[in-house]
This record gives structure tokens, C-alpha cells and sequence, in this order.
């Protein structure tokens, strides 16, 4: 394990302040990545605040990651050290039961693993998010970024982006559907933009 330095809060109407965590060592399917950026999603407040009523303290929040690979585990052959790479909201599944095998980690039938404030199966005790230096995430969990994008800008494509183009692309949209965006905030933009996008059949 090493140590890192991270943004906690300690309890609901405690500020973040700075502190060291543990990451674990790299395992064959790891990837070891040092954060460059990690976007604010409201969800990260709502956590912290204990809005939801099973946050874990200390809450390390984060889950829109965009980093830099900097070790591979053995198993490891889709990253290479180096790579501009993202991490969203998950980070850990047993890759073993029928949801995993479907793509639908989220569903997985032994417990998914999310990115914070989840059960940490390595480490015991909760997993702690990108708002830190480094983060260590299984393989299947990290997304290649083009390095031609606007690397402060991807980050949130990992929770709104994903959140408002999937829909678009579950009900195929196309040129002359109608698509109804609520409220303009972090999800209603990436709405806007995306949906003309999807009605070209672009993405």
C-alpha cells in the first residue's frame, strides 16, 4: 500500500480538508493512475452531506476522473503507461455472474463497486474517490481518452455525458423525434448538445 493525498470529509458539516489515504498495491488486473483532473458533480455534494442518509465517513467524493496511467497490472493489456484515461462512477464488479458478462456491471449479482462511499473488497472498509492524487481501479473500469479533446472538459462526459446519451442511444433518436431536457444544469446542456448529435446518427 502507499500513501496518497486526498480531499475528506470527516462528517455532513465538516469542510474537506486535506489528508493522506491508502491505495492499494496494483494487482494483475489493476491500473495505477495519478489524477489530472476530477470533476464536481452534485451527487459528490449530496454524498457528503449525507443527503441519501449512507455516507461513510471519511468521504472521499470524486467520480469524474481523468488521469494519466502510471503501472499496469500483468493481466493488464488495453492500458500502457502513459495513457489519458477516465474513470466514472464504478470501479470494481466480480466480471464472473451474468449481468457483468451482459455489460451490466451495475447489476452485478455479487455487488458492484463503486468509485466512493462503497465497500472496498481489497482494502476492507469503503473505497475513496478522485478527489486525491492517485486512484487504482480493475482494467474493465478505465475508458481510454482521446488526447485531441479538451482534457479539463472530459471529466464530466463520465457522469452527465454518460447519463444523458444513454438514453438517447437506448431509444434510438433520430432526425425528427422529439427529445424533452429538463432544467439546463450539468445534465440538461450535455443534453442539448448530444441530442441533435444523436438525431444525425453521429454517435
Amino acid at each position: 500500500m502507499k500513501e496518497v493525498k486526498a480531499y475528506a470529509a470527516s462528517a455532513n458539516d465538516a469542510p474537506l480538508k486535506e489528508v493522506n489515504i491508502k491505495r492499494r498495491d496494483l494487482l494483475d488486473n489493476d491500473v495505477s493512475i495519478d489524477i489530472v483532473y476530477c470533476g464536481v458533480c452534485h451527487s459528490d455534494i449530496h454524498a457528503k452531506l449525507n443527503d441519501w442518509g449512507n455516507a461513510k465517513y471519511p468521504i472521499v467524493p470524486g467520480h469524474e476522473i481523468i488521469g494519466k496511467v502510471t503501472a499496469v497490472g500483468s493481466n493488464v493489456s488495453n492500458h500502457k503507461v502513459g495513457d489519458l484515461v477516465g474513470v466514472g462512477c464504478m470501479v470494481d464488479s466480480c466480471q464472473e455472474c451474468s449481468a457483468c458478462k451482459e455489460d451490466q456491471e451495475m447489476w452485478c449479482e455479487n455487488g458492484s463497486t463503486s468509485t466512493y462511499n462503497s465497500k472496498d473488497p481489497h482494502l476492507g472498509g469503503h473505497t475513496l474517490g478522485g478527489y486525491s492524487k492517485v486512484i487504482v481501479v480493475r482494467d474493465e473500469f478505465v475508458l481510454k481518452v482521446p488526447t485531441n479533446l479538451d482534457t479539463k472538459a472530459v471529466a464530466p462526459l463520465l457522469c452527465a455525458g454518460i447519463t444523458t446519451y444513454s438514453p438517447l442511444k437506448h431509444w434510438n433518436v433520430k432526425k425528427g423525434d422529439k427529445v424533452g431536457i429538463i432544467g439546463l444544469g450539468g445534465l440538461g446542456h450535455m443534453g442539448i448538445k448530444f441530442a441533435p448529435i444523436a438525431a444525425a446518427n453521429l454517435i
